[in-house]
């Protein structure tokens, strides 16, 4: 059961991710977060009703909120980076989240084994490799590897609040992501509002509300998906081992990756795509142990 949840979590975050990143090439970022996941707190909302959820309320719901600050950020940063590409070198990158439990285990004594000490060294050098070439470039380079890095972070401190943010039923987990959802939404609408006030357009400004008519399915598939991925990774370290989930779980830049190389035909450096691979090996490494 671990095994499968998490299999079916790296699907639905690699094709949520996939989805956003191009949607973010039509229309701003923030937008693009703040619709996704309205549409998909209101499915959340009406199933918490429909279910029941609330008489899971509890204190474990504090961890379910502080994902959904954290997760606009991380989400925010990531589909700028997707936007500004190639998505087969920022979504491995972005799998490096895996560093924040592994450094929040630092912090309270632990002491990292070979393998681990392996993977901190090898997801290092995958993303100089990476982010080499690309820093070389133009400006813009620059910071795609930056908003990835700190899209990493807000990942990681994600998945390590989420399992803790429910009580073990499906009322507590639906109840769980609705409280996320509804954080997304109130931080990510807050920033979408000071951003218009300065002047930035919340929608194109050629095709404008038609353009977010049109997206709608698209952006309720990328809200929903996301979700999905967020509920089954909260079974799967329900179920089994929270390393063999992780690692799992953290495959969904590869399906990101192929997405973009299938549908978008981008092709990589030999040295971006030496980089991306180290990344994932790393990444599979520090989940392991």
């Amino acid at each position: 059961m671990t095994a499968a949840m998490a299999l079916v979590t790296s699907l639905m975050w690699g094709f949520a991710d996939f989805g956003g990143g191009l949607l973010t090439r039509r229309m701003p970022a923030l937008t693009v977060v703040v619709v996704s996941q309205t549409l998909a707190a209101a499915v959340l909302g009406a199933i918490v009703v429909a279910t029941g959820g609330w008489s899971a309320w509890g204190g474990q719901l504090w961890f379910a909120a502080a994902a959904g600050l954290v997760g606009p950020v991380a989400m925010l940063a990531f589909y700028k980076a997707l936007a500004q590409g190639p998505m087969g070198v920022v979504s491995p990158l972005a799998s490096l989240a895996v560093v924040v439990p592994v450094g929040a285990g630092l912090a309270l004594g632990e002491r990292p084994g070979w393998v681990q000490a392996a993977g901190i060294t090898v997801a290092v050098a995958g993303v100089v490799l990476a982010g080499g070439p690309e820093l070389r470039g133009a400006p813009v380079q620059r910071q795609t590897i930056a908003l990835t890095l700190v899209s990493a972070l807000g990942f990681g401190a994600v998945m390590a609040l989420i399992e803790h943010a429910e009580t073990g039923t499906m009322a507590g987990l639906f109840l769980a992501l609705f409280v996320q959802r509804v954080c997304n939404v109130a931080v990510g609408g807050a920033a979408l509002y000071v951003q218009v006030r300065r002047g930035t357009p919340a929608l194109p400004p050629d095709t404008g509300m038609r353009a977010l008519v049109a997206a709608l399915p698209a952006l309720a598939f990328v809200g929903l998906a996301d979700v999905a991925a967020n509920g089954t990774y909260m079974l799967a370290t329900r179920y089994g081992p929270v390393t063999t989930a992780a690692v799992l779980a953290s495959l969904y830049p590869v399906v990101t990756a192929l997405a973009a190389r299938g549908v978008l035909h981008e092709r990589l450096r030999a040295v971006q795509t030496a980089g991306a691979g180290l990344a994932l090996i790393g990444t599979v490494l520090l989940a392991s142990t």
